[in-house]
């Protein structure tokens, strides 16, 4: 039974934590390497050495001006190294890792900072789920704290309000998952951004799981046919495939 629970925990975690599933807005000052680093960093799908070029570009930035937006937008980079970019598993590891600590340290910089929030949950889970099941479990309780933070924080949080709609998705009901409370959170993530397509699939994958798939099939149309995504490396590289597999497996139902 207790591998059977830590297996589901895992499974919801990866899914939940997949891909660059948060994001920050661009830093409200950003110029020189900073401006660089987000172009590089929202230009991924493009050529995946700009995750390599904005990772040493902003570590270098951290060392000389350890600002809140340098902690940010490095956070994230490391977040993509280790998911596109790491030869191997030790490699993606140490690579979460360290994507955790500097949102750790954005955290210690600002508190009520929502996007420190958010990335240090992405990099921890992301680890936890990289290493075993058993940690990935562990973390649940700490993964749950930080999206209520981060929506605590700011309730019109879209990145947040779309983690939070893949939390009670995946987790199993055993340990509070709740298919309908994560729809909620995913159409209110849809209503302040409408081309947040991370959120538009996840609201596909909940009325799948209800059996309503015409609805899904609408969703899953929107995403393919977006021309304005709100983050189009993610798009590209992770939510239109995505579509497309899930629009292949309920066609017939």
């Amino acid at each position: 039974m207790r591998h059977f629970l830590s297996a589901a925990l895992a499974c919801g975690l990866a899914v939940l934590l997949a891909g660059s599933a948060v994001a920050v807005t661009p830093p409200a000052r950003a110029s020189g390497s900073l401006l660089e680093a987000w172009n590089n960093i929202t230009s991924f799908n493009e050529d995946l050495a700009r995750i390599d070029r904005a990772r040493d570009a902003l570590e270098s930035e951290v060392a000389r001006t350890p600002s809140l937006d340098a902690l940010l937008l490095l956070a994230w980079a490391h977040l993509l190294w280790a998911d596109y970019r790491a030869p191997d598993v030790n490699a993606k590891l140490a690579s979460y890792e360290r994507g955790r600590d500097v949102a750790k340290r954005a955290i210690e910089m600002a508190p009520r900072s929502p996007e420190a929030h958010l990335w240090y949950a992405a990099n921890l889970g992301r680890w936890a789920v990289t290493k075993g099941k058993l940690q990935a479990a562990f973390l649940l309780s700490t993964l749950r704290q930080e999206i209520q933070t981060v929506l605590e924080l700011d309730p019109d949080n879209v990145p947040g309000l779309a983690v939070a709609g893949s939390f009670y998705l995946e987790t199993p009901s055993l340990f509070g998952g709740d298919v309908p409370r994560a729809e909620g959170y995913l159409r209110k993530a849809l209503a302040l951004d409408p081309h947040f397509t991370r959120a538009r699939v996840e609201l596909a994958r909940c009325l799948i799981a209800q059996g309503r798939y015409d609805e899904a099939r609408q969703e899953l149309k929107t995403v393919l046919d977006e021309r304005q995504p709100s983050y189009i490396a993610d798009w590209v590289m992770k939510h239109r495939p995505t579509a497309e597999r899930l629009m292949a497996e309920i066609r017939a139902k």
